[in-house]
Order: C-alpha cells, then sequence, then structure tokens
C-alpha cells in the first residue's frame, strides 16, 4: 500500500519525487500561488501569466524546470474556483476540490513515466478562512485521500502489471497548514477504504463467505476488534430462515455465515451500542430468477455493504474512537440448482414473520430481515442506532446513478447526521420517502409479506420490506448499488468497487464524539 508521510520542507533536487502544486482557479489566488511556486522551482514566463494554466478543476499541467542547474519534473493541479458563501455544504464542496486535484496530480505523476518513488504534494496556505474551508486537518486528510485512493488499482492478478506507477510514497508539505492528527487519520482511512475495495473487486472463487469470515477475523485480531462467526449450523438453530433460503443453491459449496463485530473503545461516548449492518452476498446470479449474463460479474461486488462494515470497523478501532460499535454481516452466495429456493416459496424469518419468495433475486432483503431481527432479540433494551448498507436495487441505479446513496429510514436524528456526514466527506445521500401508501405493494395473499414490490418504486418498496423487522429500532437503510459499484471511475475511486460506506460512517461517528464532547 502506498505509504503516507508529512514533510517539515519541500525536497532539494532529487530525481527520487515528483514535485507537485496545486493551484487555485481565482485570478489574484492563482497569481499569488504561482509567485511562491516561482520562489521554489522557475516557473516560465507564460504559466506565471496564466497563459498555460488556469487552475481549472482538474486540470493539470507537467513541466520540465531548471532548479539548481539540474531539471526538475513539476506538475501543477488546479483546485478549480472555490464556492465564496460560508454554508456548511460549500465548505464540503471546498474541500472536495482538493482531494480531486491531489487525485489528478497523482495520476499525471503515475503516467509521467518516471523513476521517481515520492510523490511531493505541497498544499497551498493563505487561500481562505474558516468560513470557506475546513479546518486545516480536514484539508491534508483530504488531499492525502484524493492523492492515495486515486491511485489505487487491484492488480493482484495481473502478470504483467502495465501502466503500474513506480511511486511508493504519498508525502504532503503543508505551507502554512497546522497538520494536527491529519496524517494517522489519512493512513487508518486510507488503509480502511483500500480493505474494503479489495474484499469487493476479489473474484468470488476468492472472496466467499468464510473466507470473508476468516479475513475479517483476521483483520480483528490485528486492529482491535472482536469477531464471532456463526456457521450454517448455528445459523439453522436460530431460525434465520432468510439467510438459509438464499444459499440453499450454493450450500454444498460455499455455506454461509453469519458474523458479529465488536468494538468498544476507550470511555465510549454512547451507552448503547451503535449498530451497522452490511449486505453480504458475496456472489448473486438471482438464483432461479437467473439475472442476465451480461455484466453478472459485477455480482461479485454484491457484497460491497459488508465490506464497507468490515473497513468502518478497522478504522474505528485503529483510530481508538470512544464508541461502542457492534457490526452485524450475514454472508451467502445465491445461485440457481436442485435445492435453489423458488419463487412461490414460502419461508419464515428468524422473528417469526412468513415471506413469499416472488422473486429469488431481491435476496438481500432475506438475509437482511434475519440480520435485523437478531438485532432487535439481542438488543432488548434498545440500541443508538441502526444502520444497514446493501447493494439492494437496480431502481436505486436508475433513480440516482453513480453519484448519491439512497437513504430511507425511521429516525430524523440518524438520517439528519448521516447527510451532515454525507456532506462532509462528498459520500452524498440522498432521503426517498417511506409513505405507508407503499406498504400495500409488498402485500401477500398467502403470507405476512411478499419480498417484490413490482415494478414500480424499487428501491423504496426494498425499504419498506425491511422496515417491518426493524421494528421500533432507530433505523436507517442506504442503498448504495449505485455508489458501491461504478460503472466508470470518479476522481479518486476506480471503476469497480469503490469502498463506498466507509468514510461517511467513520465521519458519522467521528461527528458523534466530537458532538457529546463539546
Amino acid at each position: 500500500m502506498m505509504r503516507l508521510d508529512l514533510l517539515r520542507s519541500l525536497p532539494g533536487r532529487t530525481d527520487n519525487a515528483v514535485l507537485a502544486f496545486l493551484v487555485p482557479k481565482d485570478n489574484r489566488q492563482r497569481a499569488l500561488a504561482l509567485r511562491r511556486i516561482h520562489e521554489v522551482v522557475p516557473l516560465p514566463a507564460p504559466v506565471r501569466a496564466g497563459k498555460d494554466f488556469e487552475g481549472k478543476e482538474e486540470e493539470t499541467l507537467l513541466l520540465y524546470t531548471d532548479r539548481g542547474g539540474r531539471p526538475q519534473r513539476i506538475i501543477l493541479a488546479g483546485l478549480g474556483e472555490f464556492a465564496k458563501r460560508s454554508e456548511p455544504s460549500n465548505r464540503s464542496i471546498n474541500l472536495e476540490r482538493f482531494r480531486a486535484a491531489s487525485a489528478a496530480a497523482a495520476k499525471r505523476a503515475a503516467q509521467a513515466n518516471s523513476t521517481a518513488k515520492t510523490l511531493v504534494i505541497s498544499v497551498p496556505g493563505g487561500i481562505g478562512g474558516k468560513e470557506k474551508f475546513p479546518s486545516s486537518e480536514e484539508i491534508l486528510v483530504g488531499v492525502f485521500e484524493g492523492a492515495a485512493l486515486g491511485l489505487y488499482r487491484f492488480d493482484r492478478y495481473l502478470s504483467e502489471k502495465k501502466g503500474k506507477t513506480k511511486l511508493t510514497t504519498i508525502a504532503l508539505h503543508p505551507d502554512g497548514f497546522d497538520p494536527g492528527n491529519a496524517l494517522k487519520r489519512a493512513r487508518v482511512i486510507v488503509s480502511s477504504v483500500t480493505f474494503a475495495r479489495d474484499l469487493a473487486n476479489a473474484p468470488a472463487n476468492e472472496v466467499y463467505p468464510a473466507s470473508f469470515a476468516y479475513r475479517v477475523k483476521k483483520t480483528g485480531r490485528k486492529s482491535g476488534f472482536r469477531v464471532t462467526v456463526f456457521d450454517e449450523k448455528k445459523i439453522s438453530t436460530l431460525g434465520m430462515g432468510g439467510i438459509l433460503a438464499v444459499s440453499a443453491g450454493a450450500r454444498e459449496w460455499h455455506p454461509p455465515r453469519f458474523i458479529i463485530l465488536e468494538y468498544r473503545g476507550p470511555r465510549p461516548v454512547n451507552e448503547k451500542p451503535v449498530v451497522i449492518v452490511g449486505k453480504g452476498v458475496t456472489f448473486d446470479s438471482g438464483g432461479i430468477s437467473l439475472k442476465p449474463s451480461a455484466n453478472m460479474a459485477e455480482m461479485k461486488m454484491d457484497m460491497s455493504g459488508a465490506a464497507a462494515v468490515a473497513g468502518t470497523f478497522k478504522a474505528a478501532a485503529e483510530l481508538r474512537l470512544p464508541v461502542h460499535l457492534v457490526g452485524v454481516v450475514p454472508l451467502t452466495e445465491n445461485m440457481p440448482g436442485g435445492s435453489a429456493t423458488k419463487p412461490g416459496d414460502i419461508i419464515r424469518i428468524s422473528d417469526g414473520q412468513t415471506v413469499e419468495v416472488d422473486n429469488t433475486d431481491a435476496e438481500g432483503r432475506l438475509i437482511l430481515a434475519d440480520a435485523l431481527s437478531y438485532i432487535r432479540k439481542r438488543y432488548p433494551r434498545g440500541v443508538e442506532a441502526v444502520i444497514d448498507l446493501a447493494t439492494l436495487t437496480g431502481a436505486c441505479v436508475v433513480a440516482l446513478g453513480q453519484y448519491a446513496t439512497g437513504m430511507l429510514g425511521t429516525n430524523r436524528k440518524v438520517l439528519d447526521e448521516l447527510k451532515k456526514a454525507g456532506e462532509e466527506t462528498y459520500e452524498r445521500v440522498w432521503e426517498l420517502p417511506l409513505y405507508k401508501e407503499y406498504d400495500h405493494l409488498l402485500k401477500s395473499d398467502v403470507a405476512d409479506v411478499k419480498n417484490a414490490g413490482g415494478r414500480w418504486a424499487g428501491a423504496i418498496t426494498a425499504a419498506c420490506f425491511l422496515k417491518k423487522f426493524a421494528g421500533n429500532m432507530p433505523w436507517v437503510h442506504l442503498d448504495i448499488a449505485g455508489t458501491a459499484i461504478l460503472e466508470e471511475a470518479a476522481p479518486y475511486a476506480p471503476k469497480g468497487g469503490s469502498g463506498v460506506g466507509v468514510r461517511l460512517l467513520v465521519q458519522y461517528l467521528q461527528n458523534r464524539v466530537g458532538r457529546k464532547n463539546a
């Protein structure tokens, strides 16, 4: 993984480093930034005059300039134009400019066919106050995130790693910034998102229920959280009919698992636990309701919710956040076969409710129903919040694309807290309604409820189904189908598994800690 570091001063002339400078678009600020850069490395007159580089968002310029009688490779990366009003949403947008610019600089450095092992990014000071930006520490964390996550590649199966960067270190030079705890936080967050991405992007013959559970348990021992694994026998004893039904077609080769993660930080700010739940379908063929073959390979990433839970626990434990956190992850494959669950079958969830399986490709909600029922039974005195993450519906992708996560829930406080954390991390969420009128779409003539609501409002009816098993818990559902499995690369996320949810949930937890200690 990429090494992250902080430098007190810019390095002298060296072949081992590429220097990158982040430059805003605003004419006055750009002129000031270029003048300061010119004091360090000579810039051509047209560049200093703003003719060859405008500082536009994600714009980059690679230059070879003389430094001490020897050529020096430098990169200018545009920050774009900052939002000027002081609303919190604008501060978040401005922070995202730093992530995107550092990602662009890192990618340009990686493509430069250089022998350099280190990318040094100089972060300009004096470009605005707290009315425009979060703290200096948040800016530096954002720059680390953008650069390191922007260089992520899942290439472990490539015999020839074409285009693999020679860069091994990203170092920041905070010009006038107080770094605070930025380095430690960035290292933990980047490694945790990378962990989630690696789990999601790995093929299903590598990551299946038992191997996923093993990896998370191994990570828990190293990072400092506890992991309990239920096998198929225990799942059956607990009457988890949803998990058993979905796993029926794959049980012979890859039987299901159910894992419980727990982290209790020093002097936790919450008396009752915050519970996060992740859908863990390690491969989803659709079962008897078979999916089309086109793009079915993407369904190895149908466990992205589970990966996000694992990554969040890794980060919370390594940051030693003072929170009590519980994770619940049902793991299974959904495959066709002679023993597979069939449309029209009726199953019983562990809380006793019966479900008519109208569509075996609406499987995620069945395993989450058991997970939510388990939480209600395990914590009869209640929890602070229950947040589930699931690549649940194609309908959410149709509605919101890959730029926003669908959010539905029953607790206004938790909904608002997640929206705030989403703005701050740019893992944005968009609330959809849970009107009671949608419930009738799930009415069954032969069971308490059916698992599919028809063509309309698919993301909403899926959440309405889950609500029946959440009971009175303060529950929020995040449909990450569009944001977890990317059809095209984002500035600092690759095509494929994005690791979405880790930064969002870590920020949510940090905000809870900060609010309690304020």
